[in-house]
């Protein structure tokens, strides 16, 4: 069941001028409920301007966002009801934290909602939780916090409004390779623990693999693409003509398999090219054959 469709989406900067731009083109797509969805695509794909439409931060020059099956501008004046309900995490998060201590940080959202002092409290310990951020630093500035820590605060912040909806764009930009995992296996994990619908927006074809249930592929502001994350990757030679790569380990795979090794077709992790050569040097019974 689709949590959000979008119907004939298309998006214009400047109608009218003569900088007018399309950054969408009649898109249709459809995210599943309860999964994470990964949204790829070069820059000027049209990738941000999407994810924007979807809590109503923009709204399309033409087409419907649907959320539940209801046009989330049918409504104007209550558009920010759809903002509580679809959360989003801007790029670089952590540069829009502005409170004095990383509680009243993360309760910002909730205290807009109107929730009572106690329903804040419980949520800002919740979120922190969720995502990692130790309870011992709520009272401490977020400027003090590094990198990795202020990201996770940022994200707490919209989790702590208990969207159904979390949407992040581009949630590892800039991170080392430890972190990026951390904030992915953390995003991953309150998917799984509150079944909200998840949207990924990244550049890395091996994130996207490894944590997406589903793909969502744009170029040149048209939806080219979407399925299941195996459906999408199976089709390496279109991504290739759009200038976009099936993981690393996707590719290493083919060449062994050229070379004799039977490894198995639509591998696109790493956890499962070791699964495979476990498999293969267990059924052989000597390493050194493969």
């Amino acid at each position: 069941m689709s949590k959000i469709r979008l119907e004939n989406i298309s998006y214009v900067y400047g109608a009218g001028t003569p900088f007018e731009m399309h950054a969408l083109d009649d898109v249709t797509l459809d995210i599943r409920e309860n999964a994470v969805t990964g949204l790829i695509g070069h820059t000027g794909s049209g990738k941000s301007t999407l994810v924007q439409l979807l809590n109503g931060l923009s709204r399309p020059t033409s087409g419907r966002v649907l959320l539940d099956g209801v046009d989330i501008w049918q409504k104007p004046k209550e558009i920010k009801q759809v903002r509580f309900r679809v959360g989003l995490v801007m790029q670089y998060p952590e540069y829009q934290l502005f409170e004095e201590t990383v509680r009243a940080d993360i309760a910002f959202g909730p205290k807009n909602m109107g929730l009572s002092q106690e329903e804040i409290a419980q949520r800002v310990a919740e979120a922190a939780a969720l995502t990692g951020s130790d309870a011992s630093l709520l009272d401490h500035s977020p400027f003090d916090l590094s990198g990795g820590q202020k990201r996770r605060v940022a994200i707490a912040g919209v989790i702590a409004m208990r969207p159904e909806v979390l949407v992040l764009d581009e949630p590892a930009a800039g991170l080392d390779p430890r972190g990026r995992d951390m904030i992915l296996n953390q995003i991953c994990n309150y998917q799984k623990q509150t079944g909200a619908t998840v949207i990924i927006v990244s550049h890395s074809m091996e994130d996207m693999a490894r944590y997406c249930d589903d793909i969502v592929v744009l170029s040149r502001g048209r939806c080219i693409m979407q399925g299941t994350t195996p459906e999408v990757f199976a089709r390496s030679e279109e991504l290739s003509s759009v200038g976009l790569n099936v993981p690393e380990i996707s590719r290493v795979c083919s060449m062994l398999r050229a070379r004799g090794v039977p490894m198995d077709e639509g591998i696109f992790t790493v956890e499962q090219a070791e699964a495979c050569l476990c498999r293969l040097l267990a059924a052989d019974g000597k390493e050194g054959r493969i």
